[in-house]
């Protein structure tokens, strides 16, 4: 076998081997319910709920984040985040979080907001004007 072959084949692996480890982390959105059964992380998707007290006193602990979700099927649990609470996270549409359930809580050690587009109010103008 010539050195071209070897290093095209061991390249060729290496793709793989990244893709593989790729595919870990992409994963569908899970529930509370489903949650309780995984033994590890999961990722659940939800929305804030805003009747719910948030707790974070950055004086005391910055790393140190609850508040309220309801997965897709309307399960409401209390989350535990050991990280900061982003900005704006109020104002968040949806909320991805990644972790385990503990008991009656969820802990996450990941969470990724998505928030409304600032294209949106452009959007409602537009097509307030056209009336």
């Amino acid at each position: 076998m010539k050195k071209f072959h070897i290093i095209g084949i061991v390249m060729i692996l290496v793709a793989i081997a990244a893709l593989f480890m790729a595919s870990e982390d992409i994963a569908t959105y899970s529930t509370f319910a489903e949650a309780v059964k995984v033994n590890g992380k999961i990722k659940v998707a939800g929305q804030l709920v805003m009747e719910k007290e948030m707790y974070y006193d950055p004086e005391k602990d910055p790393n140190y984040f609850t508040f309220h979700i309801k997965d897709m099927e309307g399960t409401e649990k209390k989350v535990i985040l050991y990280g900061s609470k982003p900005q704006d996270f109020e104002m968040s549409e949806q909320i991805v979080l990644t972790g385990k359930m503990s008991g009656d809580d969820f802990v996450a050690t990941d969470m990724l907001t998505k928030c409304p587009s600032k294209y949106k109010e452009e959007e409602m103008f537009l097509k307030e004007s056209e009336i």
